[in-house]
Formats: structure tokens, C-alpha cells, sequence
């Protein structure tokens, strides 16, 4: 397998022992969990932070998009800075600042104070996805299994842990007081993960061997143009449009069209985030048996089927079995885009496919509204499906790309 990036080499030592990879494993993914667990215990304090500062729907609107905006912003940046000094030092690095920044929101009593609050909040963010993101890169490659699905089922555990415990705690606590007692507890993570994983560095292993199969994780895939980070972005893309469309309008869809009261609609998007949990925690297995590009192309099927009954379906037993196919048929694709990308780019290439991917989960939604002022939400819930299938299309350029140029080679 070729090196992956000399320059991230920064980020390794010479060696690592089983046991180094034990503890680099556990620290990163206290990292993915913990960021999951943070942006959800946000979330859910949006309706108390809107009330305090006596936002409009529009301008919250505007103030929610300046954690995208952050996001957006770093993460190039970030990405040549995980080059230079490597991954686990920024992650160090952003954790403290998102843990901080966590704990702003409800410090400001303006809609302005509020949008520079999230743009630090957003920039903390996306420096940890970007540093977290290029680490496991580089684990995947040094432990030879494609555990990057894991990595993201953490994240989606620590989301679905946060955003509970944040509905439990905000009847007795307030805003100011929840958030920040998870700046405390995230500090206290980043301290207690953040020491052993910048003490055990992975290097990236090195061979000759391109294959797309069980036997070969992404991290075999050999140094390619941008071309193929590009199109590893669109998959990532196409990923998060749906995410971000089942995650603002889905729940809508099944109350408004399908008539359903208020707690099934609620654990109809919980039954999609727990298969998409669960489709994660089953991905490492997949890509081992199947190899990355089949599990990505099979998931993009499987996705695109689900959302196609999920928005057709007149009948709602049958919508909430479409939303579970589609969480299934999600639930790989991002993690695994993700992670080919840093194997032919190192943190740049998890930087450019981020940035892509997150700009799907940012335009998606306004887009599903665009449309369906004039199509219908249902009609408009059709374009997840075109997406996905989207996705499978440019998983298959990528890997008969990548034969071809192996072939050449």
C-alpha cells in the first residue's frame, strides 16, 4: 500500500504495538462520542436560547446557519494545519474549543451575540470532525481494519445519549446551567482522551496493494487526483442532504401528511436514528466482507428504495418502515466516503470531502422547502431518493477510477 501522505507522518511514530492501537482506538472514539454528544445536548436547548433572546423564526434561522458557516470556514484550514502538525494536536486543540464554545449560547441576549457565539461554537466543530476524521484515517490504515463506520456510530451513540439526557435535564436545570455543565464534562473528556491519544501516535502502514474488497480497507486506495476526492465529496454530499432532509422535514411529513400524532412522528425519526446507529455498528463487518464500494452502493439502493416508500406510501406503518430503510442505507455511506477521501488526500482530502458534505446537510433542507412549496413536501422527499442513488453512482466512477488508474501503474 502506498504512503498515504508524508507529510502526516508528524502525526506517527516509527512504531505502534497492539496496545498503543487499544488505546488510540478508545481515545479517538471518546473524541467522535463526544462530539455527537455535545452538538445534540445544543440542540435541544434551541427552543430556550431562541425565547432569551427574543428571536424570530428568521432570524434564529440566520443565527443557526453561522454554525455552518464556522464549520465551513475552518475546515480547510484545518486540514493543512492536521498536515503540518498533526491530527491528534488539533484535536486536542478544537475539543477545547468546542467545549468552550458550548457553553456560550445562553450567555448571549442578542440574535447578533448569538451568531458569533455559534460561529465559534460551528469552528470548534468542524475543526473536530476534520482532526478526528483524518486520526481515524490514519488508525484504519496502521490496524488494517475498516473501523471508520464504528468511529461514526459513536458519534451518532453520544448524539442520541445527549439529546436524551438534554430532554431530561431541561425541566429541572437551565439553559446556562445545562450547557454548561457539558463544557465541564467535555473538558474533562478532552483531558482524560486527549493526554494518551497525543502520547500514542499511529503511523500509516505502508504497501503496494489496491483493491476495493474485504481483504483491503479503504486505506489501500492509492494517491489519486483531486478529481476523485471531488467525487468521494459528492458521495459524502448526497449522504448528508438526506440526513439533514430526514432530520428537518421528516417528522413533519409524517404529522402533516400521513396524520400522525405528535409521539409517532417523534419515534419515527427516532426508529431512523436507531437504524442508522445500528447500521454503523454493523459497518465494519460489511466492509469486510463486501469491501467499501459495495456496502456504500448497496447502502445508496437501500436508501433510495426507503425514501421512495417513505414518501409515497399513503399508509403509515409502511412510511415508518421506509425511514428505517433509509437510516439503514445512510448509515455507512458518509463514514466511508470520509474515509477513502483521507486515504487519497490525507487531511486534506478529509477536509474537501467534509466541507462537500456539509454543505449538503446546510442546502438540503432549504432545498426540500423550495420544493415543496411547489411540488409538495412528499414530491419534494423524492429528491433524498435521487440523491441517494446520486451517491452509488459516483461510489462506482471512484473505484472503476481507481482500477483503472492501478491498472495503469
Amino acid at each position: 500500500m502506498p504512503q498515504i501522505n508524508k507529510t502526516v507522518v508528524s502525526d506517527s511514530a516509527p512504531a505502534a504495538s497492539p496496545s498503543t492501537w487499544t488505546t488510540a482506538r478508545v481515545a479517538l472514539t471518546a473524541f467522535f462520542a463526544l462530539d455527537g454528544f455535545l452538538f445534540a445536548g445544543w440542540v435541544v436547548r434551541i427552543p430556550a436560547i431562541k425565547a432569551q433572546v427574543h428571536a424570530s423564526a428568521g432570524q434564529l434561522g440566520l443565527a443557526l446557519l453561522c454554525v455552518s458557516i464556522g464549520a465551513v470556514l475552518v475546515m480547510g484550514p484545518v486540514g493543512r494545519l492536521c498536515v503540518r502538525y498533526g491530527n491528534h494536536p488539533v484535536i486536542a486543540a478544537a475539543g477545547i474549543v468546542v467545549c468552550a464554545a458550548v457553553a456560550l449560547p445562553p450567555q448571549t441576549h442578542s440574535v447578533l451575540a448569538l451568531g458569533g457565539a455559534l460561529l465559534l461554537f460551528g469552528a470548534g466543530y468542524g475543526a473536530m470532525n476534520v482532526g478526528i476524521n483524518s486520526a481515524a484515517v490514519d488508525l484504519i490504515a496502521s490496524i488494517r481494519r475498516p473501523v471508520m463506520p464504528a468511529f461514526h456510530a459513536a458519534y451518532s451513540m453520544g448524539g442520541l445519549i445527549g439529546a436524551s439526557l438534554g430532554g431530561l435535564l431541561a425541566s429541572h436545570l437551565t439553559a446556562s446551567q445545562h450547557l454548561g455543565l457539558l463544557a465541564v464534562f467535555g473538558l474533562a473528556v478532552t483531558a482524560a482522551a486527549g493526554v494518551p491519544l497525543l502520547r500514542h501516535r499511529v503511523a500509516p502502514a505502508a504497501g503496494a496493494v489496491v483493491k476495493d474488497s474485504a481483504a483491503s480497507p479503504a486505506a489501500e486506495l492509492p494517491k489519486g487526483p483531486v478529481l476523485l476526492v471531488l467525487l468521494l465529496g459528492l458521495v459524502a454530499l448526497c449522504d448528508a442532504y438526506g440526513e439533514g432532509a430526514l432530520a428537518d422535514w421528516g417528522t413533519l411529513h409524517l404529522s402533516s401528511d400521513l396524520h400522525a400524532t405528535a409521539s409517532v412522528a417523534a419515534a419515527g425519526f427516532a426508529a431512523y436514528s436507531l437504524a442508522m446507529t445500528t447500521g454503523r455498528l454493523s459497518g465494519t463487518r460489511l466492509v469486510e466482507r463486501f469491501g467499501p464500494t459495495q456496502v456504500m452502493v448497496g447502502g445508496s439502493a437501500l436508501a433510495s428504495a426507503g425514501m421512495l416508500v417513505a414518501a409515497l406510501s399513503p399508509w403509515l406503518p409502511l412510511a415508518l418502515g421506509g425511514f428505517l430503510l433509509v437510516g439503514l442505507g445512510l448509515s455507512n455511506i458518509f463514514p466511508l466516503a470520509i474515509d477513502r477521501a483521507g486515504a487519497l488526500n490525507g487531511p486534506k482530502g478529509v477536509a474537501t470531502a467534509s466541507i462537500l458534505g456539509y454543505g449538503g446537510m446546510v442546502f438540503g433542507p432549504p432545498i426540500i422547502g423550495f420544493l415543496a412549496q411547489g411540488l409538495g413536501l412528499p414530491l419534494a422527499l423524492l429528491s433524498v431518493a435521487v440523491l441517494a442513488a446520486l451517491a452509488g453512482v459516483a461510489a462506482l466512477a471512484v473505484r472503476r477510477a481507481t482500477a483503472r488508474g492501478a491498472a495503469a501503474g
